[in-house]
């Protein structure tokens, strides 16, 4: 598992018209080439009548999935610049379909490329970008007597506070990077006076909002 990588927040979209013809960027986020095959199918039936449906992925821990679809826009004009766009802003995960209702006025192949570049960057702009990061759920067992100060310092530490949970003792779940667990223990003995009980619990990703 990597301990953390870029992709999109989820599902966005987002319209721009250039020399008439509209471009509606489609974004969804996509673990497996099924998911990603799946979304596009959607995207291709809700806009049936429209003249293109271009669309790339880029999925797996090294990006060793990656797909592009120019749907009948001359090749190499579409479903590349699409592709090329998440690569440039790292993104993992991901599936972008760009549909194009024409207006009449031919863009030529640069035309294009620049085109489904835009419609490309402005949808990911539009939808948010995160970034995942790899964190172990650190389990720590306080009195109620340490509550307020545990609380207060870890709200200004490099730690991120999850979940307070008010049994008969006081649990603070909290997110720790897997490289800093052993500091994060020996900072809660110390802070306690060896009052508190820590446990490591689950390792998942932690959702931080880039742009």
């Amino acid at each position: 598992m990597l301990a953390s990588y870029y992709t999109v927040k989820g599902y966005g979209e987002h319209e721009i018209e250039i020399q008439k013809s509209r471009f509606i960027a489609y974004i969804e986020r996509a673990e497996t080439e099924e998911q990603a095959q799946d979304f596009i199918q959607k995207i291709k039936k809700k806009n049936w009548n429209a003249t293109h449906n271009c669309s790339a992925y880029m999925i797996g821990e090294n990006d060793q999935i990656q797909k592009a679809n120019d749907d009948g826009e001359p090749s190499g004009t579409a479903g590349v610049p699409i592709l090329e766009v998440l690569k440039k802003k790292h993104l993992k995960d991901t599936v972008v379909v760009i549909t194009r209702y024409f207006g009449g006025i031919k863009l030529g192949a640069g035309g294009l490329i620049r085109a489904y570049g835009k419609a490309t960057s402005e949808g990911i702009a539009a939808t948010g970008v995160v970034e995942r990061k790899l964190m172990r759920i650190m389990h720590t067992n306080i009195d109620y007597t340490w509550l307020g100060k545990v609380e207060n310092e870890l709200r200004s530490s490099i730690y991120k506070l999850k979940e307070i949970h008010y049994l008969d003792n006081v649990e603070v779940e909290t997110f720790v990077e897997e490289s800093q667990t052993d500091a994060f223990i020996d900072w809660m003995t110390e802070m306690t006076n060896g009052q508190a009980k820590v446990k490591s619990g689950e390792v998942i990703y932690m959702e931080e909002i880039i742009s």
